[in-house]
């Protein structure tokens, strides 16, 4: 680990922590050259495994940047957004796997659009499902419906 202040080679690892409920590790760290303390975070890289089987890195940003498009003209706000985007990686850091394939990160984004806006989770499971026809829209619908029922009798 290279010293931020004077770019030295090395450095001494005084103190380590587990963060972030354990997603993370925190270091706290000297340089034997200048002396001085600085802190760096280390975290698990989460890899996706393309369908073509091209691997790139997680990026949070992209799983918002495709949900914003499902939710377009619809009242769901960035902060909303960015909420999905945390809970999606958390549940992937949650699976343990190093390396996703891109399916699941499909899987893991449907479950919270459905909770935050229906219309653009449909918009989204389209795309995602590869709807073929109307039937299968239809039968999606008839899934969100019988799930709203079933909540509104338990309340």
């Amino acid at each position: 680990m290279h010293c931020p202040y004077c770019k030295h080679a090395d450095s001494r690892v005084l103190d380590s922590r587990a963060a972030d409920d354990g997603a993370s590790i925190r270091r706290r760290r000297q340089c034997p050259a200048c002396e001085r303390r600085f802190t760096t975070i280390e975290q698990m890289q989460i890899v996706v495994v393309k369908r073509s089987g091209v691997i790139e890195p997680f990026s949070r940003d992209k799983v918002i940047k495709g949900v914003r498009k499902a939710c377009k003209g619809r009242p769901v706000t960035d902060e909303q957004l960015a909420r999905l985007g945390q809970a999606v990686e958390e549940a992937l850091r949650a699976s343990g796997q190093p390396e996703v394939p891109a399916d699941e990160v499909g899987v893991a984004i449907l479950g919270p659009l459905r909770a935050l806006d229906q219309v653009a989770y449909l918009r989204f499971a389209s795309v995602y499902n590869q709807y073929a026809s109307v039937d299968d829209f239809e039968a999606e619908i008839a899934r969100l419906r019988t799930e709203r029922a079933l909540t509104d009798q338990t309340q």
